[in-house]
């Protein structure tokens, strides 16, 4: 079984960003939100030529792509797939089914995005599959916030994505630094126990995938 990790954040909160440091030799990118990546000069590392860069925001080609690079023997080069964002893939579904009625639509949205988290827990043992998400932050009357993965439909609320990561990082933009938060903090946020000694760790996915080796 491979890893999973959810990065979570509001737009602007270095979401992105923190892939910047990945090896494009071994990694290949899902585009969902079709907006292109956030460092300079990543048209030179992720093309149609290098042959590791989609752009798609449907979840049954997310799907397709992930499982093609688990498992084609000539793709066992691949040991990162980043799906960015998951939102893309929601918003894009339902954009698409907006004239549809019923509760149907709803069921086939949570479906698709469930059996797609669903498969990344079962791919090969050297495989990090990296899931970017918006966030949403719920207040209630006494002033209590709570932040998670903004999701589309309630059955996707009852699905709670965050539980089926065993790693959620929260990306923020705290003083003008780009952090990652490692544990609740009104949030979702979560990583093995022992795996940071920080709450508060730079925002390099490479640094977080080095630390859960042993994980």
């Amino acid at each position: 079984m491979g890893k999973i990790i959810g990065v979570m954040g509001d737009s602007g909160a270095g979401k992105t960003t923190s892939m910047r440091n990945l090896d494009p030799k071994t990694t290949f990118y899902i585009d969902c939100d079709k907006k292109g990546l956030s460092w300079k000069g990543w048209k030179q590392n992720y093309n149609d030529k290098t042959k590791n860069y989609t752009k798609t925001d449907k979840p049954q080609v997310a799907l397709q792509a992930l499982r093609h690079i688990n498992d084609d023997e000539k793709l066992k080069n691949i040991k990162t797939v980043v799906i960015d964002t998951i939102n893309g893939l929601m918003v894009a579904d339902e954009m698409r089914r907006s004239k549809e009625k019923g509760y149907d639509k709803w069921q086939d949205l949570a479906q698709s995005i469930y059996d797609l988290v669903d498969y990344a827990l079962t791919v090969r043992d050297d495989l990090t599959v990296i899931f970017v998400a918006h966030t949403q932050t719920e207040h209630d009357d006494n002033g209590y916030f709570f932040t998670r993965i903004k999701t589309s439909g309630r059955k996707l609320d009852k699905i709670t994505l965050e539980s089926k990561f065993p790693v959620v990082l929260l990306a923020k933009c705290t003083g003008g630094k780009y952090i990652y938060e490692t544990q609740a903090n009104f949030s979702t946020a979560k990583t093995p126990l022992g795996a940071f000694e920080s709450k508060e760790i730079d925002n390099d996915i490479v640094e977080v995938i080095k630390a859960l080796e042993d994980y």
